[in-house]
């Protein structure tokens, strides 16, 4: 029986989760599986993985055989690295303490990887954040000014049209003063 270290599709329409299982490989991909060893998010940034490391270790020692994206998968955790080094501890080739010298050393690294790239992600997402929020106090600003210059034509429109009212009104009620002194006079 070929094992295979693969991943079975789970989740909804366009938001896909994956179980990674030890499986048959004549199994169908969603079908029946021998043990479940981890879980592969991809719709996070970064992909949230999760597996047991142990398990998959034993899997691999046995000769279950990962396909590419679990070989990936694998690799980016650090197990197939593990593996390599447990295989130069068996050949005699190093000792164990040297191997989790090495197996920590990398294990450290990587996790400061991720964190480096969480905390620039977390920081381009609030410059980002901070550019829309000064894009939207502009427009904001800008719309205020033409408001108020609105405003103001309006009032000096009224205003002129209030004098020119009161011009006329002077100007009309001048004639008729002019007119009853004329008639007083004839």
């Amino acid at each position: 029986m070929a094992v295979k270290i693969r991943l079975a599709r789970h989740g909804k329409k366009n938001f896909s989760f994956f179980h990674i299982i030890v499986a048959d490989s004549r199994a169908p991909r969603d079908g029946r599986f021998i043990e479940r060893i981890g879980t592969y998010n991809p719709n996070t940034n970064p992909a949230t993985i999760e597996v047991n490391n142990e398990k998959a270790l034993q899997w691999l020692s046995n000769g279950a055989q990962p396909t590419e994206t679990c070989r990936r998968i694998l690799s980016y955790k650090g197990i197939l690295l593990k593996k390599h080094l447990q295989e130069g501890v068996n050949k005699g080739a190093i000792t164990q303490e040297v191997a989790d010298e090495k197996w920590n050393s990398w294990i450290a690294v990587k996790e400061a990887q991720v964190s480096k790239k969480r905390s620039d992600l977390d920081q381009s997402d609030r410059s980002a954040k901070k550019i829309t929020i000064e894009a939207e106090v502009k427009v904001k600003e800008a719309r205020a000014a033409e408001i108020a210059k609105k405003k103001f034509e309006e009032a000096e429109k009224s205003a002129k049209a209030a004098a020119e009212a009161a011009t006329e009104a002077a100007a009309s009620a001048t004639p008729a003063v002019e007119a009853t002194a004329e008639t007083n006079e004839a």
